[in-house]
């Protein structure tokens, strides 16, 4: 049985493009942290890398979302993927050479994220033009699978190469991978969208520029629906993210070694993959909103089982089924999202998104690194499931309409 989305050969090609291109992607996330141990065996250099992502992210993400509403996302899309393969080009180039350091490593990957930031809002808001809404939820299922794939491929592949090659070659072969992206959307051809245009003058003055992302901004805020998806899925991740504390359990508390260790990176995404190939191949669930809510909390449950876990076997259970249920709130997240937002504001709707989506995560592991230096691990992860689960009623009864979300509903005008 093919899912539904893949009876469509826009979405074929796209998706495929994006399988080689994100798994290229996550062999050069491995290889950067790879080469800056290398350089500087600090961990704070490490952390250096996560600055580097996250900061283009809050300061561009606004005006990513306005380009992928006022500028056609195809060719956008061209233009990131074709800047990123130059950049990864360029890295690998200085490896190769033996010129890498650490300040030059920082400034590619935050040019890269600031690319990125442009990548995403238009790539997400192409999929709708590129199918029918009623399956919507298989292509997002879809897009899930590939992404946890890639996660999976992706690494390994990067320490095959780095074992044998070396570092400079994961670079050279991630500029590669984003051919396949580009050479889609050149198959694809041109695609119908509804464009955001100012009233008077050019998009990118800045009065206009205001305009349009406070236009965005407010539609965001004034949509009960998506505004409660974006702050429940900031609140789950910024309590419940723990993933840098993993070393902590497979070392101290589990005592698996390093191979134990890989094993429970990798038990995120076997679940999520699972979860998500199961969605790829419906057409439409029913009572979104309270699947939705049920996925969040037990992702919460899940993570204060991981950390209460003494047992390997149990721990792994554990971080499946915080991938699992991610997977299900993420792919309903999105597909809300998408079909609540008209596609002019797509694209400013995802801008935003990317803040909710990225800064959460990111701040929970600052936040749950303090909270294990003060208190422990264990105290870390399982006080971060619980308020996860505070937060998930919190929004579930503040946001009635979120709870009875069916899915179906139409869009708003």
């Amino acid at each position: 049985m093919i899912p539904p989305a893949l009876h469509y050969r826009n979405y074929r090609l796209l998706v495929l493009g994006l399988l080689i291109s994100v798994s290229g992607t996550r062999m050069h996330t491995a290889a950067v942290l790879w080469q800056v141990h290398d350089l500087n065996g600090q961990p704070i250099a490490l952390a250096g890398v996560g600055l580097s992502n996250i900061l283009p992210v809050i300061v561009f993400s606004l005006i990513a979302g306005v380009a992928a509403d006022a500028l056609n996302r195809r060719r956008l899309i061209l233009v990131t993927q074709s800047t990123l393969a130059l950049l990864a080009l360029l890295l690998g180039l200085l490896t190769l050479a033996g010129r890498a350091q650490l300040w030059s490593i920082y400034l590619i990957t935050a040019m890269m994220s600031a690319v990125l930031t442009f990548d995403l809002p238009a790539r997400q808001a192409l999929i709708p033009n590129l199918l029918p809404r009623e399956v919507l939820p298989s292509a997002f299922g879809i897009n899930a699978t590939v992404y946890h794939l890639a996660s999976i491929l992706g690494p390994v592949l990067a320490g095959a190469v780095l074992a044998t090659v070396g570092v400079g070659a994961v670079y050279v072969i991630n500029a590669v991978s984003f051919l396949a992206v580009i050479i889609a959307l050149v198959a694809i051809g041109p695609v119908a969208q509804q464009l955001s245009r100012p009233a008077a003058g050019s998009i990118w003055q800045p009065r206009e520029l205001t305009a349009s992302a406070r236009e965005g901004l407010r539609y965001v805020v004034g949509q009960p629906l998506i505004f409660s998806s974006m702050l429940l899925d900031f609140f789950a991740t910024f309590f419940a993210s723990a993933t840098y504390l993993l070393p902590i359990f497979a070392k101290d508390i589990l005592r698996v070694g390093a191979v134990g260790y890989g094993w429970l990176v990798a038990a995120p995404s076997v679940g999520a993959g699972a979860a998500s190939l199961f969605l790829a191949f419906r057409r439409q669930l029913s009572n979104q909103g309270r699947i939705l809510l049920l996925a969040v909390a037990g992702f919460g449950l899940a993570t204060i089982l991981f950390g209460l876990s003494r047992s390997f076997a149990l721990t792994f259970a554990a971080l499946a089924l915080t991938g699992l249920t991610d997977a299900v709130s993420t792919i309903i997240r999105n597909t809300l999202r998408q079909l609540q937002t008209p596609d002019r504001l797509r694209g400013r709707m995802t801008g935003i998104m990317q803040v909710f989506f990225h800064g959460g995560p990111q701040l929970g592991e600052v936040e749950a690194g303090v909270v294990a230096q003060l208190f422990g691990a264990t105290a870390a992860v399982v006080s971060g499931g619980i308020a996860s689960l505070l937060a998930t009623g919190w929004v579930a009864v503040r946001f009635p309409h979120l709870r009875h979300y069916r899915g179906d509903e139409p869009m708003p005008v």
